[in-house]
């Protein structure tokens, strides 16, 4: 299709969203919404960092932009399927979502409004982050789209399910809590997928439990086997709804392949991650993601900005089979 990215192309111009930072893969950026429109993809960061919590890592508002310079390495062509992402769909980037630092109430609110308005477009938004508080008001108002009708499956070490974290409601420790409590989102078809680790505070299993949401942990995935595990998370999230919601947090890996997180290990590999993901897209209606987590100060060579750039294009090539596996059958 047209402005597909291609690899190996050295006359390549690459766009930027803003002075210094290319777009995702290079590909066209948004100016209005008649360019929202033309895509299939909406790429865009979310550039917000909330309070810090126990071990010190900060960061994540740089995520976005180390994640596109990353991508721009990359075009969407996986010979392991024979497939390009872009002969299929139309990717674009609409560039960060307004935040102020410190002001949760604004970049909450401007989160909602830019998850809506590529929404409102019926097109997919593919999100970077920021710290996994992001979650929360961006699948709130995803669940607001498709009238709570809707699946999350959440990868990570950690639940990310407590009620506060030192009386902040909406740490990056608790968006799944508020989660549990949304009019519009069903614990019952949510999955929180990779959960392993001393990191986690004991209540967690069982908030999660109560609130009726099921935990896959990391020993289930490593003895169950990727395509095992991740097919229960599919079939939960899947069933009665209409839309699934992916949310990746960078340390389900383990710190091996995942420089930029922090120093959680016996976690995922990256072919786990990438072919869980790549099954997901495959056989759920995903129709929108985000990957958080990353400190960019802890990755001098950038390897998570790339991570996260192929375990994103794993996915989007498991929805383009998908896509090609309905089209054959129509």
């Amino acid at each position: 299709m047209e402005n597909k990215p291609i690899c190996y192309v050295p006359e390549r111009e690459i766009p930027e969203v803003m002075s210094g930072v290319p777009s995702f893969l290079g590909l066209p950026v948004i100016k209005e919404d008649a360019d929202i429109a033309k895509a299939d993809f909406v790429f865009g960061g979310v550039p917000w960092e909330g309070v810090n919590t126990y071990g010190g890592f900060t960061g994540c508002e740089v995520s976005p932009k180390r994640i596109r310079e990353a991508s721009t390495r990359y075009g969407a062509y996986l010979p392991e399927f024979d497939i390009d992402v872009f002969d299929h769909f139309v990717g674009a980037d609409i560039g960060d979502f307004a935040m102020r630092n410190g002001d949760e109430e604004f970049s909450f609110n401007s989160m909602r409004e830019g998850i809506k308005r590529i929404l409102d477009h019926d097109k997919m938004p593919v999100l970077f982050g920021g710290d996994h508080s992001i979650s929360y008001p961006l699948i709130s108002e995803f669940a607001k789209k498709y009238n709570g009708k809707i699946g999350v499956i959440h990868f990570d070490a950690h639940m990310d399910n407590m009620e506060h974290y030192g009386g902040e409601k909406y740490a990056r420790c608790s968006p799944f809590y508020n989660l549990y409590g949304d009019a519009n989102v069903d614990p019952k078809n949510m999955v929180h997928y990779g959960i392993h680790g001393p990191r986690n505070n004991p209540a967690g299993l069982k908030t999660a439990r109560d609130a009726g949401a099921t935990v896959i942990t990391g020993l289930e995935v490593k003895t169950e086997g990727w395509k095992e595990s991740i097919q229960r998370a599919i079939d939960i999230a899947s069933d009665g709804t209409d839309a699934v919601y992916v949310t990746v947090c960078s340390d389900v890996l383990d710190i091996a392949f995942n420089p930029a997180g922090p120093p959680d290990m016996m976690g995922l590999s990256s072919f786990e991650l990438g072919m869980a993901l790549h099954e997901v897209g495959k056989q759920a209606n995903v129709r929108a993601m985000d990957f958080v987590e990353l400190y960019p100060g802890k990755d001098p060579h950038n390897t998570s900005g790339h991570v996260a750039a192929w375990m994103t294009i794993y996915l989007l090539a498991g929805i383009t089979l998908r896509k090609v596996e309905q089209d054959n059958q129509s």
